[in-house]
């Protein structure tokens, strides 16, 4: 069973970067996707981005495209969430799951994603 760790989350400026990392153990991504959802105070969770692991192509959603960057390092078999130019709005709890979908359409479905990680807190300052 695959299990996910995040970490790297914490408090940080407006403006200002933070990268997240998603550690998978006791399975590899293989030809999985990996996706970064965000649940934010009183709202419903959301999909940020999506990396499909065999041949890295990336997804995002619009509210993050420019200031986000997806990645993975197939070696590690853990995967990056890169965010600069952060602003309020993206204060949440980040998530990161796998799903053994290939099709693109799939990614922003939670319930296409069969892994998740425990989350860890993002929290941006004025």
């Amino acid at each position: 069973q695959v299990q996910l760790v995040e970490s790297g989350g914490g408090l940080v400026q407006a403006g200002g970067s933070l990268r997240l990392s998603c550690a998978a153990s006791g399975g590899t991504f293989g030809g999985y996707a990996m996706g970064w959802f965000r649940q934010a105070p009183g709202k419903e969770r959301e999909f940020v981005t999506a990396i499909r692991w065999s041949d890295g192509r990336t997804y995002y959603a619009d509210s993050v495209k420019g200031r986000f960057t997806i990645s993975r390092d197939n070696a590690k078999n853990t995967g990056y969430l890169q965010m600069s130019s952060l602003e309020r709005e993206d204060t949440a709890v980040y998530y990161c799951a796998s799903t053994p979908y290939s099709r693109a359409s799939d990614y922003p479905k939670e319930r296409e994603y069969d892994y998740w990680g425990q989350g860890t807190q993002v929290t941006v300052s004025s």
